[in-house]
């Protein structure tokens, strides 16, 4: 018989029985697949984000059910739908309702339009699909339907936690947001983070995620608190050359470039740095 993935025959010889097999191909291989689809606009961003090594260190694969928090205009996104694949479903996560109105760009119009995020993200993503890809789905922190408990194989935080941090002593926003990842993922699931990462040194007053930037060791605190244990670790998206300090924020660096405004040689400086320097951890849920 033969199928897609894999090729097998038998040969008999007496009582003897050889037997060949072909694998499917890696997960590995289909990262780099959906990665070589992508915009060259997205791909101007592979050096510094390393999509290919991180998604491999988190172990994604075909048919797996992903959570990806704060999914934005979808850059992960579109990398996920493909390497998911048809048997595979990408859920949106987005900020509480209630969280949106402490941002100060947050206009009472805007803060009304979120409220139909979950309708609106998931229609964008299905335009994102193509045929083989992942379905979608979707939902906001702090009202994870029953449907969706246990039923999720990762969760990415991907650039994701400072704002839920910063403004944790207003609506214990990340703590609810580890607790309905808890709630999602299936026994031994794992969480994949991400996170622009502040120097241990650093003033735990700057390093709230205000300015973007949270300490390795605050993030691995408040996950083990809230029913996950560290098991690996890599510096795959780690930047030395990022050394921020009290008065720096991270939009500072490329692509944003927040502040240089016309200032060339200051530009410079900023593209000479690179994009911030991130932790990269990878959390297991474990029974409480």
């Amino acid at each position: 018989m033969i199928t897609p993935n894999l090729v097998k025959k038998t040969i008999f010889a007496g009582t003897t029985a050889l037997l060949l097999s072909v694998a499917p191909a890696s997960h590995a291989d289909s990262i780099e697949q959906a990665l070589k689809k992508q915009p060259d606009e997205a791909k101007a961003r592979y050096e510094y984000r390393n999509p290919k090594e991180t998604l491999e260190f988190f172990k994604i694969d075909k048919g797996m059910t992903v959570v990806e928090a704060l999914p934005g205009g979808g850059w992960y996104s579109k990398i996920l739908l493909p390497v998911l694949g048809e048997d595979g479903t990408l859920i949106g996560a987005d900020y509480a309702q209630s969280m949106w109105s402490n941002f100060q760009f947050m206009t009472p119009e805007r803060i009304e339009e979120k409220k139909t995020w979950v309708t609106t993200w998931t229609e964008q993503a299905n335009a994102w699909r193509s045929e083989g890809d992942a379905l979608v789905n979707a939902f906001k922190f702090g009202d994870l339907g029953e449907d969706l408990k246990g039923t999720a194989d990762a969760v990415l935080f991907i650039r994701a936690l400072h704002n839920l941090n910063r403004f944790e002593a207003k609506g214990g926003y990340f703590t609810k947001a580890l607790a309905d990842t808890y709630a999602v993922l299936k026994v031994g699931g794992i969480v994949g983070v991400v996170q622009h990462q502040a120097l241990e040194d650093r003033p735990d007053e700057w390093a709230d995620g205000s300015n973007g930037y949270l300490k390795k060791s605050k993030v691995v605190e408040m996950f083990e608190s809230n029913g996950f244990k560290l098991i690996d670790q890599t510096s795959v998206n780690e930047n030395d050359q990022d050394q921020a300090n009290e008065g720096d924020f991270v939009w500072r660096l490329p692509p944003t470039f927040y502040g240089s405004g016309e200032d060339i040689e200051r530009k410079q400086q900023m593209t000479a740095i690179g994009e911030s320097n991130r932790m990269t951890l990878l959390f297991k849920k474990i029974e409480k």
